[in-house]
Parts: C-alpha cells; sequence; structure tokens
C-alpha cells in the first residue's frame, strides 16, 4: 500500500479504498444508523430482521423490484460535466429565459447499474432515474460543473458497476465522470450526443476493475455486448459527426477523379496491384465519375472521425497556432516568388535568410531606461516573426553540401534510422522482377571502393562486417520514368556504400545512381579526388539525401507508424470491451492517432498534397507506399527482430538483452533497446497477471476476435501470410503487445520529432531534386558547374517557396501539444487501485524510463560516442521519453499524435 499511495497520492488511495465515508449511504429513514463504514459492511447490516414497511413511490415501484426487507437507499453521487457550448454563458441566459415557455423535459438523465441480476426477473438490477438540471448547477467562467445528485437503490442492490447518461437537451455535452466517493469512479471523458440525435442510452462502466469477459459481473455482461455492437455500427450509410462508430474501408479517398483524369489516384487495398492497411471508414458518397471512388471533404464536410477522437481544447487550439503561423512564414516567400517568377536560390545566404538570426540586433538599455526602437531593430523583429527558428542541424553543417561522415552520421542518429542495412551481396542485388524492370545489375564494382578498405579486400571487409548500405533502387526505380516526367523533378535509385571506420562512423565510399533505362543509365560516383569530382559528389549526396527524405516520410512515418497501426486501434474498439485489461492497457496508445490520420488523408498524403507538392515521388507516392506495404511485416516491427533482419544487429547470449550491435555507436539502437526490453518486461508482467496460461488467452473470446479481426479485415491484403503468430499463449499476446506499443510511441517518436530540429536544413535534406547531374554532352549545365558549382547545386533544391511550405509542415509535425501525454505517464491508474501488483509494474516502468533518460544525457557527453558527441554535434535526444511542449527534438508520446 506505500507504493501505490507513492505513486497515486495519499488522498487518492483512501478515496479508492474501501473506507468508511460519511454521507455516502444513509437510510431513508427506516433505520436509525449513524454512518456505515464501507458497502460490504452495509449488505450485512442489512440481513437484520425486517424493519417496519415504508411505501415505495410510483418511481421507486418502475424500477426497483420488489423486496423482501422493503426498504430503500439513497446514495448521494457526483457528476462532473464539461462548460462548453451547452453549458456556455450565453446559451444559460437563453435558456433561463425561454424554460418557463417551454415545456419539453430538458436535463441529463443517469441511472445506476448494479453489478447483480435480479434472480426473479433475470434482469440487470437499476437504481430510479435521476434527472439532472445543468441550469442549476451553471457557474459562469468555469471550465466545468460539478453536480450533486441522489439515487435511491434497494438494499439488494449490490455494488454499482456502471451508470447509464441520456440527454435531453438539443445539444451534445461532455461529461467527464460520475462517482460515489469510496464506492465507485466511472470515467467518462465523452461527449454525449441529444436524445432526438441518438436514441441510445450511453453507458458508462466502472473504473474500479478489469473483467476479463468470462470474469465479468452477471448485471453487466449483457451491457458489456451491446456497447461493443453500437462502436462496430452496421457497416451501412454516411457516418456523421456525432457518431461513434469505428469501421474499416479502402484508401478510395485519396484522389479526385472530379477534377480530371490526371487528379486521379489508385485504390489502395483489396487488390494484389495495390495493397494497403484499412483506414476508418467514412462513407461518404462516391464521386460522379468514378463510383468506386469517395467522394472530397470541402469546407462544409468534414473527415468523420469517431466523435471522442476529434481534436479538442489545447490540442486544437495549439494546431492551430502552429498551422498560422506557416501560413504567415509563407507570405514572404509568395510575394518574392511572384515578383521573380522563379525564386530559386542563387547563392548560400538564400537559403540562410529564411532562419532567424541567433543574434538580434542587441542593444543594451542603461539601467531604468528601455532599449532605443532603432529602424533596423524594429526590422529585425519584424523579419524573425516571418522566419523560421534555426534547426538543431545547422551547428553540424551551414554550408550548401552535407559533409561525408554527417551523412553516415545521420543513417545512424538522425531523423531516418531505419534504412541502414548490412552489405551481404557484392555487388549488391535487385529483387525486382527481371520479367518486368529488366536485368538490373550493379554497375558497382570492387574497384570502386577497394582503396576504401584499410586494406581489406571487398569479401573480408563483408566478412568482418564493415559494409552497409542505404539501398533505396528498388523503392524508387519501378516509378522514375514518371517520377521524372513532372515538373521540376528529376531523381534517381540510389545506392550509397558505407565503410565502418575504426572510430565506429560510417564513411561513405561509392554512390551508385540509377535510371530506368538499363545497365548504361547507371553510374557510379566515389570520394572526389579534384573540384570538378568534389562537386560532382555533393549533387549525388544531395540525391541520396532526397532519396532518403522520400522513404522516411512515406514509407518509415506515415506507413509504418501511421496506415499499419490504424488497423489495430480501430480493432480495439470494436472487439475489446473497456472493462478489458488489454483495452485499459492500451488506452493511452490509442488516442488522436485517428484523427491525425484523418487529417493527413485530406492535406498530406492526398491528390495535390503536401507529400505530393514537395517530395520526388509527387503523384507517383501513394504508388510507393503501397509497394512498400508488400513487403512489411509486424512481427518484424519489433526492435530486436528489426535490427537482426536488417543485419545490424546478431543474437548473442554473451550480451546484457541476448543482442549484439554491430555499429557499436548506433544512437536509435541502443537508447530504442533500452525502452524495448523496460517496455517488454512491463507487458509481460501485465499479461502474466491477468493470463497464468494460455487457455485463458485462447479462451478469451474477445481478445481472439480482436486479434483476427486485425489479420483478417484490417490487414486483409496479408491475411493469407504465414508470419502472422498465432495468439495461444501469454508469452504471444506480449510479443504483440509490446510491438504495437513500441511502434506507436517509440518508433514514431523516433522518426517524427526529429524533422525540424535535424532535417530542418533544406541543402543538407532536400525533399526533392530538379536536376540530375550534368553531362559532358549538355554545354550549358556542364559550363554553369564549372563556372559556378554553388550556384548549379543550389539550382537544384527546391525553390523558396517550396522550401518554406516544407519547413512550415515539418515544423507542425515535430510539435508537442501542451497536454502531451508522454510514455510511463498515465492519468488512468485508479482502474488498477484494487490491483497494487500492476500499479507496481507502471511504477517501475516510469522509474525505468526516468533511469534511461539520465543514460541518454550520460551517452551524450561521451567523447567516444561520435555520432552523438563532438563539435557541432548534435546530441541525440529523441528517445528522450519526456518533454515540454514545442519543437523540443525529444520527447516519446504515448501514441501517435501528431
Amino acid at each position: 500500500m506505500g507504493m501505490v499511495k507513492e505513486i497515486m497520492g495519499q488522498t487518492m488511495v483512501e478515496t479508492l479504498c474501501w473506507s468508511s465515508q460519511p454521507n455516502s449511504f444513509w437510510p431513508k429513514r427506516q433505520r436509525t444508523v449513524s454512518m456505515l463504514p464501507n458497502f460490504f459492511e452495509l449488505k450485512t447490516m442489512l440481513q437484520l430482521p425486517s424493519p417496519p414497511f415504508t411505501k415505495l413511490d410510483e418511481c421507486s415501484k418502475r424500477y426497483l423490484a420488489p423486496n423482501p426487507l422493503n426498504v430503500t437507499f439513497t446514495i448521494a453521487g457526483t457528476v462532473t460535466v464539461k462548460n462548453t457550448e451547452i453549458t456556455d454563458h450565453k446559451e444559460m441566459m437563453m435558456a433561463l429565459m425561454h424554460q418557463h415557455f417551454d415545456t419539453r423535459e430538458r436535463g441529463i438523465v443517469l441511472q445506476l447499474v448494479s453489478t447483480e441480476i435480479d434472480p426473479r426477473t433475470m434482469e440487470t438490477k437499476l437504481s430510479n432515474p435521476v434527472e439532472l438540471k445543468l441550469l442549476k448547477h451553471f457557474k459562469a467562467g468555469a471550465k466545468r460543473s460539478k453536480c450533486e445528485l441522489e439515487f435511491e437503490i434497494d438494499s439488494d442492490f449490490g455494488l454499482p458497476g456502471a451508470i447509464t447518461v441520456t440527454n435531453k437537451y438539443d445539444k451534445e455535452i461532455f461529461v467527464e465522470g460520475f462517482c460515489i466517493e469510496g464506492v465507485v469512479d466511472i470515467v467518462c471523458n465523452s461527449w454525449i450526443q441529444p436524445e432526438k440525435i441518438d436514441p441510445e442510452e450511453r453507458i458508462f462502466f466502472s473504473n474500479k476493475q478489469a473483467y476479463l469477459p468470462c470474469h465479468t459481473p452477471a448485471g453487466l455482461k449483457e451491457l458489456r455486448k451491446e456497447e461493443l455492437r453500437l462502436l462496430r455500427g452496421n457497416g451501412k450509410g454516411v457516418r456523421k459527426r456525432c457518431e461513434r462508430v469505428y469501421d474499416y474501408d479502402v484508401y478510395n479517398d485519396l484522389g479526385n477523379p472530379e477534377k480530371g483524369r490526371e487528379n486521379m489516384r489508385p485504390i489502395l487495398g483489396g487488390t494484389t496491384e495495390y495493397p494497403s492497411p484499412r483506414r476508418c471508414r467514412t462513407g461518404r458518397p462516391s464521386t460522379t465519375t468514378d463510383r468506386k471512388c469517395e467522394s472530397r471533404v470541402n469546407s462544409s464536410v468534414e473527415t468523420y472521425v469517431p466523435r471522442d477522437e476529434v481534436f479538442e481544447g489545447r490540442r486544437k487550439k495549439s494546431l492551430d497556432e502552429e498551422k498560422l503561423k506557416g501560413t504567415t512564414r509563407n507570405l514572404i516567400p509568395f510575394v518574392r516568388s511572384c515578383m521573380n517568377k522563379c525564386g530559386d536560390f542563387k547563392q548560400l545566404s538564400d537559403v540562410q535568410q529564411i532562419y532567424k538570426r541567433k543574434q538580434v540586433d542587441k542593444v543594451k538599455p542603461e539601467k531604468g531606461t528601455t532599449a532605443p526602437w532603432s529602424t533596423s531593430r524594429i526590422k529585425n523583429h519584424v523579419e524573425d516573426y516571418f522566419k523560421f527558428n534555426t534547426p538543431r542541424i545547422i551547428n553540424a553543417a551551414s554550408d550548401c553540401c552535407i559533409r561525408d561522415e554527417e551523412l553516415g552520421r545521420q543513417a545512424l542518429a538522425g531523423i531516418n534510422p531505419l534504412s541502414i542495412q548490412r552489405l551481404e551481396v557484392f555487388p549488391p542485388v535487385s529483387g525486382l522482377d527481371p520479367s518486368i524492370y529488366g536485368a538490373q545489375k550493379s554497375a558497382l564494382k570492387e574497384e570502386h571502393i577497394i582503396s576504401h578498405l584499410d586494406g581489406m579486400s571487398v569479401e573480408e571487409a563483408m566478412a568482418e562486417k564493415k559494409l552497409f548500405v542505404l539501398d533505396y533502387h528498388d523503392a524508387y526505380l519501378p516509378f522514375l520514368n514518371g517520377m521524372n516526367a513532372q515538373e521540376d523533378r528529376k531523381t534517381y535509385a540510389t545506392r550509397t556504400i558505407f565503410y565502418l571506420t575504426p572510430l565506429g562512423t560510417l564513411k561513405p565510399i561509392a554512390i551508385e545512381l540509377s535510371l530506368s533505362e538499363g545497365e548504361s543509365s547507371k553510374q557510379v560516383l566515389t570520394p572526389p579526388l579534384d573540384a570538378t569530382s568534389y562537386w560532382l559528389w555533393q549533387i549525388a549526396k544531395a540525391h541520396v539525401c532526397s532519396n532518403d527524405a522520400g522513404v522516411h516520410q512515406l514509407v518509415h512515418h506515415w506507413l509504418r507508424t501511421h496506415a499499419c497501426m490504424e488497423p489495430f486501434i480501430i480493432a480495439t474498439h470494436r472487439q475489446l470491451s473497456v472493462m478489458h485489461p488489454i483495452f485499459k492497457l492500451l488506452k493511452p496508445h490509442l488516442k488522436h492517432t485517428l484523427q491525425i490520420n484523418a487529417l493527413a488523408r485530406e492535406a498530406l498524403i492526398n491528390e495535390g498534397g503536401i507529400i505530393e507538392s514537395v517530395f520526388s515521388p509527387g503523384k507517383y507516392s501513394i504508388e510507393i507506399i503501397s509497394a512498400a506495404y508488400k513487403d512489411w511485416r509486424f512481427d518484424m516491427e519489433a526492435l530486436p527482430a528489426d535490427l537482426i533482419r536488417r543485419g545490424v544487429a546478431e543474437p548473442d547470449p554473451t550480451q546484457p538483452h541476448g543482442l549484439r550491435l554491430l555499429i557499436e555507436d548506433y544512437p536509435y539502437a541502443n537508447d530504442g533497446l533500452l525502452i524495448w526490453f523496460a517496455l517488454e518486461n512491463l507487458v509481460r508482467t501485465y499479461v502474466n497477471y491477468y493470463y497464468p496460461d494460455g487457455n485463458m488467452v485462447r479462451s478469451d473470446n474477445e481478445l481472439q476476435d480482436w486479434y483476427s479481426e486485425i489479420i483478417n479485415v484490417g490487414h486483409a491484403d496479408h491475411a493469407n501470410a504465414n508470419w502472422w503468430s498465432t495468439l495461444s499463449t501469454p508469452s504471444h499476446l506480449t510479443s504483440i503487445l509490446t510491438t504495437f506499443i513500441w511502434v506507436v510511441s517509440v518508433q514514431h517518436s523516433a522518426v517524427n520529432f526529429g524533422q525540424y530540429p535535424l532535417g530542418g536544413y533544406v541543402p543538407m535534406r532536400s525533399p526533392h531534386m530538379k536536376k540530375l547531374l550534368p553531362q559532358v554532352g549538355n554545354a550549358e549545365e556542364y559550363k554553369q558547374i564549372m563556372e559556378d558549382p554553388e550556384g548549379y547545386l543550389l539550382s537544384c533544391l527546391p525553390n523558396l517557396l517550396e522550401s518554406t511550405m516544407f519547413l512550415a509542415v515539418i515544423n507542425i509535425l515535430s510539435n508537442h501539444s501542451p497536454d502531451e501525454e508522454y510514455l510511463g505517464q498515465r492519468k488512468d491508474l485508479s482502474d488498477w487501485a484494487s490491483d497494487p501488483e500492476i500499479i507496481q509494474a507502471f511504477y517501475k516502468f516510469s522509474m525505468d524510463l526516468k533511469r534511461i533518460e539520465k543514460e541518454i544525457e550520460k551517452r551524450n557527453k561521451d567523447p567516444k560516442r561520435r555520432n552523438r558527441c563532438g563539435a557541432g554535434i548534435p546530441p541525440y535526444d529523441l528517445l528522450m521519453a519526456s518533454s515540454h511542449p514545442g519543437v523540443t527534438g525529444r520527447g516519446v508520446p504515448n501514441s501517435i499524435t501528431i
């Protein structure tokens, strides 16, 4: 109990325990009782001889079964309602003016539900309904109203296990919770729709205890099933904003065929050509030109997500503010682009003017005075309002090129640490079908890299596990012709070979650039020997970074975290009751993702969206996503499995976690493994508590339906894959849950929240390129690079407006909301008030994360770790669990929140 109080606080523990609570339960004059110690003692006391008969009122007769003792009791409870539109001052004043002229019944009606059934009727026991008039409890300016109310229950009512709520107002209300002090605590945090819109009573279950389906109290069994039925819906019709139905659909809403053939996009999901995970169904009408495609949203129609998933309050306000900042910072670039009709960067200073200066005309005022507002100072302040903050990565490179060692370092400690893999075959071999794409023989030869291997042969270097590769050949080559036919888009399919130096850093030693016309179109560049080869090498590296940016955003970020986890979230709401212990475990990891994915379909990955407008693949972006999904495997999303698959780690029982990294200074993997095993330990403890053996797992119908739906519906295009694990033991369940939580929290944070701090300098990480390498046969281009190589490289990059649009978006994506909840933080520990083992496990996990943060801080100061410590090298903070709001380059939220 001491541990419980340390985590939850003395007051909360005393409230949740079954202790003496004055004024909670009082007899209704039938028997003289000064105070009842607790609910169990109340039931014992009621076994006394029958008291005098008391006549029940008509309301009680309707809702209470006959009682041999003929005793009713009054129970005092409190309901908390957020003061929103229905309870704002203006609304309340209007209601007060018309209440005498409006005879309609208004209020919210609440009714207690017992955990027991009446043995005579075999129906759930209910209290009398109580109508609550919010007008009587409204206080202008208050954020919420706490309303006291009294229920009448029969003496054999049993423990309250749930409450039903009906809204008789004309507008939705937000109920935060209900409690009977010391007896029942029910967290609602949900919008209740008016009865005329949704006639179904809302049911909210007690947070007191988690129940497996087989352990559900008799009085709650049917309500548990009914609540899940309502959440699943019927799969028909247009979903309305007020609804809370979770269902699946294919990605048929990304194109806009109404605008013409050029604006059509493939439907993702349901075909072998374009496989995809499923999304949340909206049911919008089909387009008039293509009945298979869903109509696009407009200013009057929002993309549907279940009502409680919609951004509200501080989160919505923060996102709107960041959008406004992004718009403001694009005003000047837009004007400049219109004036010179091009907006290309002419010199490096043009790029640097996008960002705020570190020192801004600081004039030290004399004591007792204010600094004079000089013209230059005013100009600086105005300009800085329209400029972007200086990203952290500028400390590592402020010129127009990315240094060799920085290219290698970013593969291990940048915003895409998921692509680097060990080179096991040389030359690299393509996995593309030769009958479709021809023989894709690599142009890389031993002579290209032999001089960079410290005296080893290629075979020896591979045997020593010293060669690594960033291989984007197969991801891009099938789409190159179409991509390069787009206006201002030129790209290669790249391969970059790295050598692991004795210092533990990766050094690029060869870059292969491929076009789709065959072997003759492939060229290999190696580290430069003269001025001309130096600049060609810089352009080649820029193409590598552009390839990396596209795969990072489309595959590792959108597909692997956002899209592939959405079916898990939908299935959890559809198949697992809120009383289920696995739902309670996963609840904080489900928040906000459906809303942010819906916004992405509106403005990011859709036809003409930010992704198509800014990144090299353009309109072929969703085809690249679908192609990558063909190789997606959930079992390989577990961190140890992913590292082993990429060849950057191997099993080693002598190591602390049975795994040895082949690149010892690999910040993402080093820090990630600490969190992975701490998380796995938490989940294992939790699972074993509720499932002591495999029979418990196999007999849990909700759990089995959940996993089956994820596979057969949410990931239907992979339903027949043999790599799906069975779900028959606690170990299987631990692995599945750990992997899901890892992806939506840690892995998403690793590829998302560093986008601006570590990727916000356009010359270092351009989202697209506009030119290929200059060829000797092209006299004009070759002359330009010979006369002005820096200018030529800058002309390959996005123009000013494209760059600021890109920066505005990744700045929003890198931002933490003020109401963020981070890994290791839980606001729902009251769910396990009667399970101190579970609370202790959460406490231990929280302490583990704090120790890991200290270890990360220590590593960031270790000069031997050159990939995260050194002159101009930013520390690797992305897996620090905690953060403050804003763009911080750290912080691991519980879920995919942006």
